[in-house]
């Protein structure tokens, strides 16, 4: 980190991705310099390189993302995992969810929006109105108390009925409604994915 810092490579645009083994002194410069650190939980369980200590980072004023390295196109089955690690790493099962939420809710938003301006995360006049729609009915009381662990542990294992990105409707009813093949499309996907295992 402070090779980088040197260089004048960390800053409030840089993002850091991982993050495993970063001592509290590189994680305090970190958050001085206004850096962002991605955590991909998955990822480094399935390396076996090592939990990042989420908890740490947030403590010391860090602003942590999460990511998934390619590993889920869930981002909620991300943040599951990420907070069961953090309940090994922390050897306590209180830490870590509120770290791990707040990274997917409030932390992504703000991170993307440095790099492209918009009000992400919010529904607002103006802001893009990227949205899911799940089909999903509560077993237990759903309020501003709760929402977060409905979101975590309810909402995450929901089906998707519709998607809308930037106002245009993608998906409605589960079905898509876009201009293409989704089976030719998954039919070349496979084709691509056996030439590149080749070249490895």
């Amino acid at each position: 980190m402070e090779r980088l810092s040197d260089f004048n490579l960390l800053n409030n645009k840089s993002i850091l991705a991982h993050c495993v083994h970063l001592n509290p002194k590189e994680l305090i410069l970190v958050a001085e310099k206004g850096a962002a650190i991605v955590t991909n939980p998955q990822s480094n369980l399935n390396n076996a390189v090592g939990i990042a200590d989420v908890c740490k980072m947030t403590e010391l004023g860090v602003t942590v993302g999460i990511g998934t390295d390619a590993m889920t196109n869930n981002m909620l089955e991300e943040v599951r995992v990420g907070i069961w690690a953090q309940h090994l790493k922390q050897n306590d099962p209180s830490r870590g969810f509120v770290e791990l939420a707040s990274a997917l809710v409030f932390n992504n938003p703000l991170i993307a929006q440095k790099y492209w301006g918009a009000k992400f995360g919010t529904i607002n006049e103006g802001s893009p109105a990227d949205i899911i729609v799940v089909d999903y009915i509560p077993h237990t009381p759903f309020n501003e108390e709760t929402w977060m662990g409905h979101l975590i542990y309810g909402i995450s294992q929901a089906n998707v009925e519709a998607t809308i990105c930037q106002g245009k409707i993608l998906m409605w009813n589960g079905e898509l409604l876009l201009d293409i093949d989704e089976q030719e499309v998954k039919a070349k996907a496979r084709e691509l994915a056996e030439k590149l295992w080749d070249r490895f």
